[in-house]
């Protein structure tokens, strides 16, 4: 049985029905970092640790089968198919690993976030909101990789979900690939990981995918690929049985699968202004510079250096290499740190600093193309930092330059989002009618057999057009509803979401 695809507003009002009266009280108009350190203390408190192998017990009643086969067996989103019969089934408590070298021998527990990554300390090792009940074999395929966008698969699992390298902007390694019905639940969890454990972030290892601060709690690149995930995939009722079945073992919730939109208010564009919208995040990842590639010749010696990572070249002048903050950084003196030409624009960037040896706390000056378009604070403690609304289009340069000429900062993890021009240009539209998606409606939603149909006032709509969530536009319309038609045909779209923006609106569909 294939789950339904909620849009985001009814899985907020249909999951939040099941959080204790009052659970939330204390996020209640709270944005960005401060709405994310209040979440973190709501499901901090009433946390109850049960062990390791308190997760066996959990599993029969959190991973199981009612929303598909309902059957009753365990539901493995790695071996799960939605839509046809599962290559294998797993009683619980009779099936546990065990040892195994092909798939279907038996199931483990799974850590969406590496256990390695905390050093397999509590209660993080024993946590069930983020330990998932999976296949061993596909479990020790997934390894300890970060998730993402899959190029070429060099293993896939039966119900496709793929371990191969990353097409994913921003990061070239190796990563895995769920199914696109669990895209969402994988978010999700990873969410609540960095919010439940964002005290902690600065002492984990990052596994390509943790920041090391409580805000954004995640790698730029990373936390693009979870955004659109969680937009692309919407809250089931599966998550919400298993939050339930989790909250009774565990005695805390996953505030994410509550609340589907406290993602778009911390780390989306309702974190930055007013919230409440449902719309995806305006901008994508658009480079991730972490500065392993730097060259250590001489390290502890302040010279001109030069590298390229990622098709960006930069250059750091008076800088050092020996320094660290996760593993290698650039630390500047009397100098600058500066990026070569880059396309796609800037829409925020984000950077971690801190000052080594000796000195005063300072800043850099940020400057695009030669603008200053904000300063970035240094200090003795770890801070990171982002500028937002820099929304500057086209080929774009970037520099962080020393406000001082003795403090020596290390500068680490430095991302950016790109920027058209596209979104904002949408958003205007919106917001300048003031009109509200009540207006005109997609239904139904997912669409079917390449047709738009919507309810509403559309006879005086001079045009469509479709957009995907990077802002490209993907197909156009003049005169959609002539003759008194209430559809538009579309050519082929690939699975996603989209948006339909015409003279009055903009709207989001799903395409299955």
């Amino acid at each position: 049985m294939k789950k339904s695809l909620f849009i985001t507003v009814l899985a907020s009002i249909l999951a939040n029905a099941q959080a204790p009266s009052g659970y939330y009280n204390s996020a209640n108009g709270l944005l960005g970092a401060s709405l994310k350190t209040a979440l973190s203390t709501i499901i901090t408190n009433g946390h109850q640790d049960k062990g390791y192998n308190g997760l066996w017990t959990a599993y029969k009643t959190t991973d199981i089968d009612k929303n598909y086969e309902n059957d009753g067996s365990i539901l493995d989103i790695y071996s799960e198919k939605p839509s046809g019969t599962d290559p294998y089934k797993y009683t619980p408590g009779s099936n546990q690993c065990g040892t195994y070298s092909v798939e279907g021998k038996c199931y483990n527990r799974e850590h969406i976030v590496p256990q390695s990554l905390f050093n397999e300390s509590s209660p993080m090792v024993s946590d069930v909101h983020f330990i998932r009940a999976t296949d061993g074999k596909v479990n020790g395929m997934r390894s300890n990789y970060p998730f993402g966008k899959v190029g070429t698969a060099t293993f896939t699992s039966k119900n496709g979900s793929k371990l191969g390298n990353s097409v994913s902007s921003g990061y070239a390694g190796t990563v895995f690939e769920p199914i696109d019905e669990f895209k969402g639940d994988v978010a999700r969890m990873i969410f609540y990981f960095v919010t439940r454990y964002q005290s902690k972030l600065s002492s984990f290892s990052s596994g390509n995918m943790l920041g090391n601060s409580t805000f954004p709690g995640l790698q730029t690149w990373e936390l693009n690929v979870l955004l659109a995930w969680h937009n692309q995939d919407p809250v089931s009722q599966a998550e919400i049985n298993r939050n339930n079945a989790s909250y009774t073992f565990q005695g805390n919730r996953n505030p994410f699968i509550d609340n589907p939109n406290y993602v778009n208010l911390i780390w989306g564009s309702g974190s930055t202004g007013g919230g409440g919208t449902t719309n995806p995040p305006t901008t994508t990842g658009c480079a991730n510079e972490t500065f392993e590639t730097i060259p250590t010749t001489s390290s502890a010696s302040y010279l001109t250096r030069t590298w390229s990572n990622g098709g960006i070249s930069w250059t750091a002048t008076d800088a050092r290499t020996d320094q660290t903050i996760s593993t290698k950084a650039i630390t500047i003196r009397d100098g600058a740190l500066t990026s070569g030409s880059s396309g796609n624009g800037i829409g925020s960037l984000t950077v971690t600093t801190q000052l080594k040896f000796t000195g005063s706390n300072g800043t850099f000056t940020v400057k695009v193309n030669g603008t200053a378009v904000g300063t970035v604070p240094y200090s003795t403690n770890l801070t990171t930092t982002t500028i937002n609304n820099i929304n500057i289009s086209g080929n774009v340069a970037i520099t962080l330059e020393n406000n001082s000429s003795s403090n020596r900062v290390a500068i680490d993890n430095l991302s950016w989002t790109c920027y058209s021009g596209t979104w904002r240009s949408i958003q205007g539209i919106q917001a300048e009618k003031d009109l509200s998606q009540n207006q005109l409606q997609i239904s139904p939603n997912p669409i079917v057999n390449n047709e738009i149909f919507v309810k509403g006032e559309t006879q005086n709509i001079t045009k469509a057009e479709i957009y995907n969530l990077q802002g490209k536009m993907m197909q156009s319309f003049e005169q959609p509803f002539k003759n008194r038609r209430n559809s538009i045909r579309i050519k082929n779209l690939p699975t996603g979401v989209y948006l339909l923006k015409t003279d009055q609106s903009v709207l989001k569909f799903i395409v299955k």
